[in-house]
């Protein structure tokens, strides 16, 4: 059956009643940013946070997005003009495969498989042979 002291047994809440024509709240520019790092925080969670605050969870978002807009336009003070933004290389505990070295010695290989047989071409070899090789191996294939 529901009980109308339901809601006495939660404890205490903080109400604000708010007069005259102005209805909306304003939050000041400190205020957005100590609920916005407060979000921020390991382990923190924007409904809880928002709830705390008395604000819609949608709306602290609105002002994560505009702190990291704000973040992305703002031009560098004097103080951190000496520190540029870099991208910073990925390390890992093992070590990278290492690929074998390639030999300038060697010269490129070309593999024509055809008819069964593999031709090998290594570069600076005559057309006028390879030709008549390929001719061949195609010759040797009987008709079916």
């Amino acid at each position: 059956m529901f009980d109308v002291n339901d809601d006495a047994k939660a404890g205490f809440r903080r109400v604000e009643l708010l007069t005259g024509p102005v209805r909306r709240r304003r939050w000041s520019a400190e205020e957005k940013a100590r609920i916005v790092a407060e979000t921020l925080a390991p382990g923190a969670r924007v409904s809880d946070v928002a709830r705390r605050w008395q604000v819609c969870p949608q709306q602290v978002f609105g002002w994560r997005r505009q702190a990291r807009l704000d973040v992305a336009v703002q031009p560098p003070s004097a103080g951190e003009a000496d520190v540029a933004l870099t991208f910073v290389p990925i390390v890992t505990d093992a070590a990278p495969a290492v690929k074998p070295a390639r030999s300038a010695s060697l010269p490129a290989v070309i593999e024509i498989k055809l008819a069964g047989a593999v031709v090998r071409v290594v570069s600076g070899t005559d057309t006028t042979l390879l030709s008549e090789v390929l001719r061949a191996v195609r010759a040797s294939v009987s008709p079916t």
